[in-house]
């Protein structure tokens, strides 16, 4: 029998260029996949983006052909690399590398870029003559790839290929594709239980043409087919529950592994514990925070956005002043949010610091130094960091909501966390 063949396809991935969690998701589950056997083949496909790290890497141009657009050719160019035996494929061409970054500041940029990526994964396929069993997209950014595979039924090379769809985040539908996805010629839906306005986006649409549907967690799978979270596709989800499915997303051990990471000051595992209190002196140190090796040392590693609860965070840390705490921050993002945590900064010299920038390393060394993490986020699909800090010896502080709430246990009970 043939290998199973899975076509990855995602905007992002580590280590070749990672924003957030599902750099990370992409960057580990088809090496996962590909551990599990020799009966599965599985490609990754990403975008060549301005900022991807190839340092070290063999890059082998393996085909160039081009899509229409309105009538115009946009010529595309396929890269192939191999890491740890994943063959690994980069598309270039005008929509992503006019783009200086992995999500552009200009939406409408956005929605060509990745609607064309999005096409290209799929005709590289094609070109390659290598036919996917089953294709695997990732949030609004890779859904016409989705589409289209139903779109194509017709066609002898894509009649009986499936389709999983996996949503990291519902409330990012692509709006900003409307117009390239007619360009490209891939029309308006019709579906009677979607509003009108999401038969014309990517997450609509890919939503409705999957055969499966992954949600980042089983809580995350409910909440999104509720009014609360579904962001007026409930409806349609509700009905379509049975292809629905919620898996949690994980984290790659050999890559987050406090006894070996070279990031932190001084590397433990579960028998050696006592040393990352060096951690945290080394960073106390580093930041100018006050010693207080017996009062606990807070962390937000995060986007700043009030999906993630941050200023739920910074107003309830002035309402606790009589209580000895230091909290590190570090992330980027929503302007009033980055003021925001500045001015608690200054308004407690020594106590806090406020890192605002993108720094992995760092985001390491809090995992590895700090007491607790706090997620206070209003919906988290599934989240990374309280399965890294738990990893690395800190104590999620979360709401209870999505993914927190199906990976954070009570380690007095070990029953997890079921109330907000």
């Amino acid at each position: 029998m043939k290998p199973l063949r899975i076509l990855f396809v995602a905007s992002e991935a580590d280590p070749f260029v990672k924003v957030g969690g599902l750099g990370d998701v992409a960057g580990s589950l088809p090496y996962a996949l590909q551990a599990l056997g020799a009966d599965l083949d599985v490609r990754l496909v990403i975008p060549f983006h301005a900022s991807t790290r190839t340092e070290g890497l063999t890059l082998v141009r393996e085909t160039v052909f081009t899509l229409l657009r309105d009538g115009r050719e946009v010529p595309a160019q396929v890269f192939y690399t191999d890491v740890k035996g994943l063959p690994v494929y980069l598309i270039s061409g005008a929509p992503v590398t006019g783009s200086l970054k992995v999500y552009d500041p200009n939406p409408l940029a956005d929605g060509e870029k990745y609607t064309f990526f999005s096409l290209a994964a799929l005709e590289m396929a094609r070109r390659l003559d290598w036919r996917p069993d089953i294709v695997h997209a990732n949030d609004w950014h890779t859904a016409a790839a989705i589409y289209q595979v139903r779109r194509m039924q017709h066609d002898p090379f894509w009649k009986g290929v499936k389709t999983v769809f996996s949503v990291h985040n519902l409330g990012y539908m692509g709006p900003e594709a409307e117009n390239a996805l007619v360009s490209y010629g891939l029309p308006p839906i019709h579906e009677p239980l979607l509003p009108e306005w999401a038969c014309r986006q990517p997450m609509g649409q890919a939503l409705w043409a999957a055969d499966e549907i992954v949600a980042v967690s089983p809580s995350y799978a409910e909440e999104i087919q509720t009014p609360e979270y579904g962001y007026g596709l409930e409806k349609y989800l509700q009905a379509q529950r049975a292809k629905v499915t919620g898996i949690v997303n994980g984290i790659d051990y050999s890559l987050w592994d406090p006894a070996r990471d070279k990031a932190l000051e001084a590397t433990f595992d579960s028998t050696s514990l006592a040393e990352r209190a060096k951690n945290k002196a080394n960073l106390q140190a580093q930041f100018a925070l006050t010693e207080m090796p017996e009062a606990p040392l807070l962390a937000m590693i995060t986007r700043f956005d009030f999906q993630k609860g941050v200023d739920i965070a910074l107003n309830s840390l002035r309402m606790v002043t009589d209580l000895s705490w230091q909290l590190i921050l570090l992330g980027t993002g929503n302007a009033a949010l980055e003021d925001a945590a500045r001015k608690l900064e200054a308004d407690f010299p020594h106590r806090i610091a406020s890192v605002i920038r993108f720094d992995a390393r760092l985001s390491r060394q809090i995992y590895g130094s700090s007491d607790i993490l706090l997620m206070p986020s209003r919906y988290e699909p599934c989240g990374l960091a309280q399965m890294i800090a738990m990893r690395y010896g800190s104590v999620p502080l979360a709401r209870a909501t999505g993914g927190l709430r199906d990976t954070i246990a009570d380690s007095r009970t070990g029953v997890l966390v079921t109330d907000a």
